[in-house]
């Protein structure tokens, strides 16, 4: 797993969370962020210290702004004082607040920029952790490519110029929308998901050997493409190899490890006269139904112990395939 340590300046931050800067402007663009938590710091008004997190992004919603209301001038002082001499990267006032003038005073003493949001405290909240466990997140950049099939992430790997942008295109023609050619960049925003874009520089664009590049969203609508999506399932293009044997059942499941998660993962061979296309929206039909909890491979070696062989005279099936 990928251990480099990700980081997000603040000015990021203000700018994608559409967040109003009440004061230290001058210092968002030295500021930098390397935890996804956010504090909501009642028991430091209060005076209890103790482990607090000085990393983290601080929030404040109506109760704490209520407590403070509630402070005669000096004990307000000096609990903001308490807080703001501690250090940390800034403070997020919420449901649009006003702020008491000494907070501003002692923020700009001790460098601490204080921003504003009109959104709930709940839900600003919740907003701004996902953001950040994205831009935070462990990553790594594969070759491969991705799309959304029926609504599942479908990770195409394989060696270059099996068909893996073909496959996506053919796809895309189909119905379904396009994440990434060539290179994806994954995240792991959880301990379960992990989350697969482009790259800007070639976002929407897509490779074809003998036409070159071309702009999936303007060829085939706005609705062809998607800027996101959790990987669900991941296939694997491979030449056809006479002498190598595939799996006909799919009673195992197989797994690929990324960033640490395991994902279902499925080895297709390809040779002309393959619709790749149609085994891939299969196979992400058939991996929905596996999540769902039926398994037709499984389903079939039931119905086999229950009728008993005879029920397979005059198939092709070996009887060893059955376990």
């Amino acid at each position: 797993m990928n251990s480099k340590k990700y980081t997000v300046i603040l000015s990021k931050v203000v700018k994608d969370q559409g967040l109003e800067v009440l004061c230290g402007q001058q210092y968002l663009d030295d500021i930098v962020i390397d935890c996804p938590d956010i504090n909501r710091p009642g028991l430091e008004l209060t005076g209890y210290c103790d482990n607090f997190a000085n990393d983290r992004i601080q929030l404040i919603g109506n109760v704490e702004m209520k407590y403070l209301e509630s402070l005669a001038p000096s004990d307000l002082e000096k609990a903001l004082t308490n807080v703001f001499e501690l250090g940390f990267p800034c403070v997020v006032i919420a449901r649009n607040l006003e702020v008491p003038p000494v907070m501003m005073q002692i923020a700009d003493k001790y460098k601490v920029p204080v921003l504003r949001t009109k959104e709930t405290t709940t839900s600003f909240h919740s907003e701004l952790n996902r953001y950040l466990s994205v831009q935070l997140a462990p990553r790594e950049v594969v070759h491969a490519c991705f799309v959304e099939v029926y609504g599942e992430g479908v990770l195409i790997t394989g060696k270059s110029g099996v068909g893996k942008s073909e496959t996506a295109l053919e796809l895309v023609k189909r119905g379904h929308r396009l994440v990434a050619d060539d290179l994806v960049e994954i995240r792991r925003v959880s301990s379960k998901t992990l989350v697969g874009s482009a790259p800007d520089i070639i976002r929407h664009l897509i490779e074809i050997r003998g036409i070159g590049f071309l702009d999936v969203k303007r060829l085939y609508g706005i609705g062809s493409v998607k800027m996101t999506e959790n990987i669900q399932l991941v296939i694997d293009l491979e030449k056809w190899d006479s002498n190598k044997t595939y799996d006909r059942v799919g009673i195992e499941d197989v797994y690929t490890d990324i960033l640490g998660i395991k994902v279902p993962c499925l080895s297709i061979p390809v040779k002309p006269g393959r619709n790749l296309a149609i085994i891939v929206e299969v196979a992400a039909m058939n991996n929905r139904q596996k999540m769902m909890g039926y398994n037709a491979a499984k389903e079939l070696n039931r119905r086999v112990f229950e009728n008993g062989s005879d029920s397979l005279k005059g198939g092709s099936f070996d009887g060893d395939v059955f376990y």
